[in-house]
């Protein structure tokens, strides 16, 4: 196809190919394939139709008499093409075979610690009422896991699916036994097809335009290639033998649309070697990487495994000695299976049951958040990912600008004497649609200059747009094409007949001042565009002429160069004056100061013809005298108009670079463009050297493998490029670690956003881009991606609080169950009673804090090292360190009960310790009832201080790092009502029968509660104390550590 596009046509019998003889009679007609002989290598005989897009030649010949198609053309008779098709069906691509449902269930690997939590089901007695409680939740938590693997599953797969929306189900052919032109399924298109096309199609096969049966020919392939614009085609051969799909301005894509003309094409390549086709293929062949959140959750999960089974069976060893202990009746086995029970508890407590319902959790209220940042999350997981981007590659269009071109310059001529000329320059405000702005003057108002009233005439009536007010919406957008609305837009701004504007509602508003221009003047036909005058016209006549000289006349808007160089005179306010060489200069000066340096304004020039010709005496249907007609022009003026950058971007760019964030700017347009608008945004410096940090598609294939990774790393703009280009820029910068978020709208996009570890599709974009992404933008903002990475940030900070929270609850009740083993102390904790406080108690306050509010210094810190453990080692001795005091002071509270409590027994230690060895014959515990070591009190006061312990150690995880003093509780309500509910829960138990029989409670006295109080308040200055040590101390040695790993990235920043 690259030969084809070339214009690689062959000869035969001295006929000339390769040109078109006129626009009239086009020399296409008959087209036959001839394959590679033996000799160079091909194949030997004619190939089926699958071979034919790899190995196809195009023999074209003058048309002889009798053909049969439009204007001579004829292709092949369609039985010599059913021969070859058959059983081949090669341009419908063929769908990728899914996996079932049963498959993909079958491959969900479960959170690996809820594997230990069957061992919760032989924590107790089969005959006790929890007995059925515990193995459910532990199936619906499995079951929950399991349904969300299978649903990411199926949304990736969606992504493919979705690229049939933009396969035509009808194309228009040319074949040799039929007369005309006749309709057939795309599908059944092949290579070697004369296929027609006109506007509103969609094309059916990559197609080399031979012939355009109109004056131009305009597609919309922004689907592919990611153009704002539509672009004009051309059947002229294109000799770089390596142009970007954007440059092919002969060639036809698959699944764009024709936006103006007619046009007769050969199909060059069908299904999955169109280019659509290579994406869909590309989407297909990438795997789905497992997120950083992911993998650390299934390492921490594996080392949780280990440790608990080193622990289970140490206690379980350590205990042999007692097994044949009198409490177990002098039975051995008696003993150790009562001594498996307590280490079946020890694994029990020591899984935070919880943890993977939370996490969910989270994670779910962060896409809410988002959500209502306009940043739709349709991967949890991939909620936490954003927390650690380190580079964001944007496109430019529509993210980074408001994708609404609008006129933001103009100039008309205010004196021409001494064959110079002095303009009067004008600067309009607004970046949107809207008709409201400003147009600041020397002085006085816009309808005072002449010259402006007829620009703004010239404006409107050079035009076949509009404005629209969408009420659902509540926002104007354009109807037609986009560098038309803007003039349309600028015509509502400047309101140079003072039109009262102000008792007329949106949907007038949009198109009033236009229609009063449109009122006096009358468009009789249009000139349309061609690429060889590079301008187009209108042909008017005033509605009311009362005047003479105020006949019909000709307004011209096209390229300044062009319509320049035909213009002999000059408008100066009511009068004409001479254009001479110096004027001449002067004005294209001032646009090539416009179109380049840190403007890059796309400029076009306005102009009149006072006099024309009659329109009796126009040869409309010649397109090749348009350009007579457009001569002995008037300029009248020049406007200047960008896709203007959105307002808050240069500031959220501003905050990437201080949170060590390197944005890159992707785009299809030109470089000087994309420099520009860089420059205009803070991505690069007013006069920062670019040489080495902005890229052309063309110049990054000329690197080396090695230099592509360098420029990867260093440049923060890449223009004119491909989608393979994107997907190479991915690749290259995950090879050195880096978190990439990439945005995208369209097909084009699909591949990359899919093999980024964060795909960003627009709102505005297509069903494939927002498939293949992981989050969709509703407003298409680049403030929204830098709101998302904070909120990624804050969630993963909360979600760090929220598993010390709950490890620190599970440290503890190991070390209770752990002591009350060794020592040999009664029970503190019993199994059901900490399933009911790792699955109800601790799960409120866990999820209550994925509501705190962002640390004030989020977005001040660099990365996280995506490869950083999610448990460090000063967050292990955090979580140890409560852990720890947890433990003790469940275990004191037990103690306190059985030694000092004014109802308790009064034992001494050693008794307790000894308690299996109590009996009515053992003069140890002389007048001591045996029944009190099973006594509820000390579990109650145990459970109690935990509950309470864990109510503070909620309270104190609003911040990672910040004091209670900083960052007080209430900043966090929610949590604040998880703490009340929690309360109330365990209140609940002690106080409502059944329950305190289910839970082995009974309620306390107030002297009880003013103990479990005293021992358990004190938790909170320990965290204070840890957490002061970490502001001061351990994060300036880790704020160390990652500036070091982020050191190179960071250069380029700097620079």
């Amino acid at each position: 196809m690259g030969r084809l596009a070339r214009g690689g046509w062959h000869r035969e019998a001295g006929t000339k190919v390769g040109h078109q003889a006129t626009r009239q009679r086009p020399w296409v007609v008959h087209c036959q394939i001839v394959t590679p002989s033996p000799s160079e290598g091909g194949l030997a005989e004619r190939p089926r139709i699958t071979h034919l897009c790899l190995s196809v030649t195009w023999v074209l010949c003058l048309p002889s008499a009798g053909e049969n198609g439009p204007g001579g053309l004829r292709g092949h008779p369609s039985s010599e093409w059913e021969g070859s098709v058959v059983g081949a069906q090669p341009h419908a691509c063929s769908p990728f075979p899914g996996k079932s449902l049963w498959e993909l269930v079958l491959e969900q690997r479960c959170f690996p610690m809820l594997v230990r939590l069957v061992l919760a089901w032989f924590e107790e007695g089969e005959e006790t009422t929890t007995a059925f409680v515990e193995p459910l939740v532990i199936m619906l938590i499995l079951v929950a896991n399991a349904i969300v693997g299978v649903w990411q599953e199926r949304n990736a797969e969606s992504a493919i699916e979705a690229l049939k929306e933009y396969e035509p189900d009808m194309g228009k052919v040319i074949r040799s036994d039929r007369r005309g032109v006749q309709r057939i399924r795309a599908r059944d298109i092949v290579p070697g097809d004369i296929v027609e096309v006109a506007v509103g199609d969609k094309v059916p096969a990559d197609l080399r335009l031979i012939e355009i049966k109109s004056t131009t020919l305009r597609v919309d392939q922004s689907i592919l290639t990611g153009e704002s614009v539509s672009v004009t085609k051309h059947t002229e051969a294109i000799p770089d033998p390596r142009a970007v799909n954007q440059d092919k301005k002969n060639m036809l894509f698959s699944g764009t649309n024709i936006a103006s003309g007619k046009a007769v094409g050969v199909a060059v390549a069908i299904g999955l070697h169109t280019e659509l086709g290579k994406i869909r293929s590309q989407m297909a062949a990438v795997e789905p990487e497992r997120t950083p959140l992911q993998r650390k959750l299934d390492e921490f999960g594996r080392q949780l495994s280990h440790a608990i089974s080193v622990i289970c069976v140490a206690v379980w060893v350590i205990n042999i000695g007692h097994f044949a202990d009198p409490a177990h009746g002098g039975s051995w086995l008696r003993g150790a299976v009562y001594y498996f029970k307590i280490a079946v508890a020890l694994a029990v407590a020591a899984i935070p049951e919880g943890l993977p319902a939370v996490i969910t959790t989270c994670l779910a209220l962060g896409t809410r958040r988002m959500a209502r940042k306009n940043a739709i999350v349709r991967s949890l997981p991939s909620v936490e990912t954003l927390g650690c981007t380190s580079v964001i590659c944007s496109d430019k269009t529509g993210t980074l600008t408001t994708n609404q071109m609008s006129v933001c310059r103009m100039f008309v001529v205010a004196e021409a004497e001494a064959g110079s000329c002095l303009l009067h320059e004008f600067t309009i405000s607004g970046t949107t649609y809207t008709p409201e702005g400003e147009v600041a003057r020397p002085c006085g108002g816009a309808n005072q200059f002449d010259g402006l009233v007829e620009l703004a005439t010239i404006c409107a009536l050079c035009n076949d747009s509009a404005l629209d007010y969408n009420e659902a919406k509540g926002v104007y957008e354009k109807v037609g094409e986009a560098t038309e609305t803007a003039l349309t837009c600028l015509v509502e701004k400047m309101n140079v007949f003072d039109t009262d504007l102000q008792a007329l509602s949106r949907v007038e508003r949009a198109g009033a001042c236009n229609a009063v221009i449109k009122q006096l003047v009358r468009k009789e036909f249009t000139l349309e565009f061609s690429r060889d005058r590079k301008s187009m016209s209108v042909y008017c006549t005033p509605t009311r002429p009362h005047a003479a000289g105020q006949g019909s006349k000709m307004f011209v808007k096209g390229a300044p160069e062009s319509v320049i160089e035909r213009c002999s005179s000059v408008r100066v306010g009511s009068r004409t004056a001479p254009l001479t060489a110096t004027s001449r200069e002067q004005i294209l000066a001032k646009i090539r100061d416009w179109g380049s340096g840190s403007d890059t304004l796309r400029c076009l020039a306005l102009a009149t013809r006072d006099v024309p010709p009659r329109k009796e005496d126009m040869e409309l249907d010649d397109c090749s005298k348009f350009v007579q007609y457009e001569t002995d022009l008037t300029f009248v003026g020049c406007v200047g108009m960008l896709d203007p950058p959105r307002p808050e971007v240069a500031g959220c760019i501003a905050r990437c670079r201080r949170a060590g964030i390197r944005v890159v700017m992707i785009t299809g347009d030109n470089k000087g463009t994309a420099v520009a608008i860089c420059r205009r945004l803070g991505i690069f410096g007013d006069t920062e050297d670019v040489a080495a940090k902005a890229y052309t598609g063309r110049e990054f294939d000329d690197l080396s493998p090695e230099q592509q990774r360098h420029a990867c790393r260093t440049a923060c703009c890449f223009a004119r490029v491909e989608p393979t280009h994107k997907s190479r820029i991915v690749e290259n910068l995950q090879s050195f670690n880096e978190i990439t978020a990439m945005t995208g709208d369209g097909v084009n996009d699909a591949p990359a956003l899919k093999k980024a570890e964060i795909g960003i599709a627009m709102g505005s974009g297509t069903a494939v881009a927002k498939s293949a992404a992981e989050m969709v933008l509703s407003d298409d903002n680049f403030a929204s991606i830098v709101a998302a990475v904070e909120e990624g940030r804050a969630i993963y900070s909360n979600m760090k609080q929220f598993i010390r929270y709950l490890i620190s609850s599970n440290v503890g009740e190991v070390v209770c169950i752990f002591l009350t083993a060794i020592l040999g102390l009664p029970e503190a904790l019993i199994p059901v009673q900490l399933l009911w406080v790792n699955l109800v108690t601790d799960g409120l306050p866990a999820t209550a804090l994925g509501f705190n509010p962002p640390d004030l210094d989020i977005m001040e810190k660099l990365p996280r090292n995506p490869r950083e453990a999610l448990i460090s080692g000063w967050l292990f001795f955090r979580y140890l360190a409560i852990g720890v005091y947890v433990g003790l002071a469940t275990v004191a509270a037990a103690t306190w009960w059985f030694l000092c409590d004014a109802e308790g027994p009064h034992v001494n230690f050693y008794q307790l310790r000894n308690f299996l060895k109590c009996s009515e014959d053992n003069p140890l515990f002389a007048g001591i009832d045996c029944e009190v070591f099973e006594s509820r009190f000390p579990t109650t006061m145990a459970l109690s201080v935990l509950v309470t312990i864990e109510m503070c150690n909620a309270l104190n995880s609003v911040s990672e790092n910040q004091s209670l003093l900083r960052m007080p509780p209430w900043m966090n309500p929610w949590l604040l009502a998880a703490v009340a509910m929690s309360m109330a829960l365990h209140f609940l138990i002690l106080l409502v029968p059944p329950l305190p029989l289910v839970f082995q409670v009974t309620p306390l006295s107030g002297r009880q509660w003013v103990v479990v109080l005293q021992i358990s308040l004190p938790v909170i200055l320990l965290d204070e104390a840890l957490k002061y040590l970490s502001r001061k101390h351990v994060d300036g040695i880790l704020g160390t550590v990652s500036q070091a790993w982020n050191h190179t990235g960071l250069a380029s920043l700097k620079g």
